[in-house]
């Protein structure tokens, strides 16, 4: 059975390999013949589209059924003496692959139909496939070696996505989100040479592996590494300093690919600070020393500066980027407190803030298809012309800000809870305030495009607001992603049971 492990890993992969390898050989084909390679016709659109599709759902129901099907393990080579590249399921990461599976099939869905708008459809879906079948083996990995490797694999093969309109903007922002997101790895591999050192195992523990004989009189050092961990992998997940990328790579990738950066690729930096200080160090190392105030304190500090770049920005989907920051460390501040219940909300918030930020910028790529409107000042009136967009954007803006019954009032509730239940001194109250204050930014930068989108007033010329066709492919996966962000809220109960059980067997 653990073989089977493989199978959500590689399919994807080869298939999106197998549509790159074929694009390339067309494209020299063509150029030899002394011509370029013309957009596909509508039937060979369809058929890309099959293809695509069926390996994305094949691929999601095998991850999902396999990682739920018991605690499987499988060792693909060993790097080197004592450290295997190893795949095992274990209650974290079926957790992460379920999401990431049920989102990436969703925007493909999406995609199908918005990437007509940007063309190089076959290029698109290829990197999109394999960045798939990576973040599979990231979930998978057994050991912080194998996370790692698939870490760096990550990042490039999600790049093209973000230059994919081969702009000179888009491409300083791939570079920039290269230059970052490698910084911010070697961080983390600076740690990993450490943790190797004075850990008994890499392979991923509940409670930690760390080794007090080994350790001595060093725990200055290991501090040291486990906080450039911290900093390194929080640059995939926006926290500062090494946050700048998001605002930046957002508004030039297609909405789809902003869609997986911001919902899905954030989070794998979220699941490797999870994988480092609760599966290989232990919580109890980091507990009441200066490298948890320190975490708590650029927890917060991102919270409080993203939302309020995000009130302050004109570009939609750059707010929405903005908004990720402020959001993603609101997880990270659930996870610093080290508490059970702290824990809790940063994972329910983890699974609430992935279907609602796709469904936001996936609502944008919906105003952009149709209008060609970028700037908030510009949707004056949209609801009027696409009211069932902009109603998905409405129930998952009021999920984000926390209104009950919606799903982040539950995360919210337990992440405030689990700070002041938390023996932090100060950042017991002063997170939940914050986090308040985050909240009420959050309505200020988001209800505005509904209010205005319903209720434009005299900016817009109610003739000039004729209604606009609301293409089916792309509003299903986008009403499916908003009726979870209240479902999810009506009906939290199994998800913060699963949530709990992880936090008490690591804390």
């Amino acid at each position: 059975m653990g073989a089977l492990l493989l199978l959500p890993v590689f399919l994807p992969v080869v298939a999106g390999t197998y549509l790159l390898v074929s694009l390339a050989v067309e494209k020299q084909k063509r150029k030899a013949e002394g011509g370029e390679l013309p957009e596909p016709d509508e039937e060979a659109r369809k058929k890309l589209h099959t293809r695509v599709l069926a390996v994305l759902v094949v691929s999601a129901v095998l991850a999902v059924v396999v990682s739920w099907s018991g605690d499987h393990s499988v060792t693909l080579f060993e790097l080197m003496k004592g450290i295997p590249v190893y795949f095992r399921v274990d209650d974290i990461g079926r957790l992460f692959v379920t999401l990431v599976s049920i989102v990436w099939v969703l925007v493909g869905v999406y995609s199908f139909v918005y990437m007509e708008h940007e063309g190089k459809e076959q290029r698109f879906f290829g990197f999109y496939l394999i960045v798939y079948g990576v973040l599979v083996a990231l979930c998978f990995s057994g050991n912080l070696v194998t996370l790692y490797m698939f870490y760096e694999i990550m990042t490039l093969t999600s790049m093209p996505m973000v230059l994919h309109n081969g702009s000179h903007e888009s491409i300083m922002a791939a570079l920039k989100y290269l230059f970052y997101s490698m910084c911010g790895a070697y961080l983390g591999l600076f740690a990993i040479f450490f943790l190797y050192r004075y850990c008994d195992t890499l392979t991923f523990t509940a409670g930690g592996t760390l080794n007090p004989e080994l350790l001595g009189n060093n725990t200055w050092i290991l501090l040291i590494a486990v906080f450039a961990a911290l900093i390194g992998f929080g640059a995939k997940a926006g926290m500062f300093p090494l946050h700048a990328w998001l605002p930046t790579a957002h508004p030039v990738a297609p909405s789809p690919a902003s869609a997986v950066l911001s919902g899905v690729i954030a989070k794998a930096g979220v699941l490797a600070i999870i994988r480092v200080v609760f599966y290989i160090v232990g919580a109890d190392f980091i507990r009441g020393t200066w490298v948890q105030t320190a975490w708590m304190t650029l927890a917060l500090l991102t919270v409080f500066m993203g939302s309020m770049m995000a009130f302050r920005e004109k570009i939609f989907k750059k707010r929405l980027a903005y908004s990720t920051v402020s959001q993603v460390s609101y997880v990270l501040f659930g996870l610093s407190v080290l508490s059970p219940v702290g824990m809790t909300g940063a994972l329910l918030h983890v699974i609430f803030h992935m279907f609602i930020k796709c469904a936001l910028f996936l609502t944008a790529g919906t105003f952009i298809f149709r209008t060609g409107k970028t700037r908030v000042e510009e949707l004056y009136g949209i609801g009027k012309q696409m009211p069932l967009t902009v109603w998905c954007y409405t129930f998952a803006s009021l999920a984000l800000i926390g209104i009950p019954p919606t799903s982040g009032f539950v995360s919210k509730w337990y992440l405030a809870q689990g700070a002041l239940s938390a023996n932090v001194g100060a950042f017991g109250w002063a997170g939940p305030a914050i986090l308040l204050v985050s909240a009420l930014l959050t309505a200020g930068y988001l209800l505005p495009v509904t209010t205005n989108g319903f209720f434009p007033g005299n900016k817009a010329n109610p003739e000039e607001l004729p209604r606009l066709s609301e293409p089916k492919g792309m509003l299903i996966p986008l009403a499916i992603l908003a009726a979870l962000t209240v479902l999810l809220g009506i009906f939290p109960n199994p998800l913060i049971s699963f949530a709990g059980q992880i936090a008490s067997s690591v804390l």
